[in-house]
């Protein structure tokens, strides 16, 4: 009988031990409040990135881009990639842009901001952009 009380103080100890070690490396969870700007700015980038979108997708756009050996596919592949603040800054360009007379400055910027990303080395669209050696 002592022999087993000894052999169940033993493993009581190293119980409760293992318990104390393991919630030792447990990482603790941190939860913090979403403010409702950050949702706001959200939902509004998801909303700019549509509306770049659905300009690329018209026929008229998608000829002047072939025009410029831009792929309108790769195209709105980087438009998805876009970071949120560089869809809200292409599409605030695009409300500045006249209401009949903008789809070649549409396209311009578009081709813009495309050449910018090629010669920062994110994108890998014109042949002829010398790209930074990484």
């Amino acid at each position: 009988m002592l022999r087993l009380s000894h052999a169940m103080k033993a493993v009581s100890y190293l119980a409760i031990i293992s318990l104390l070690g393991v919630g030792l490396f447990v990482p603790i969870a941190q939860a913090g409040l979403i403010g409702t700007e950050a949702i706001v700015n959200a939902a509004d980038a998801h909303s700019d990135r549509d509306r770049v979108k659905k300009l690329l997708a018209r026929e008229d756009i998608r000829n002047q881009l072939l025009a410029l050996g831009v792929d309108p596919d790769e195209a709105g592949a980087r438009v998805q990639g876009m970071t949120d603040s560089e869809a809200q800054t292409l599409a605030g360009k695009l409300d500045q842009l006249p209401a009949g007379g903008g789809v070649v400055e549409a396209v311009l910027i578009v081709f813009l901001v495309l050449l910018f990303t090629d010669i920062m080395g994110f994108t890998d669209v014109f042949p002829f952009v010398n790209k930074p050696a990484r």
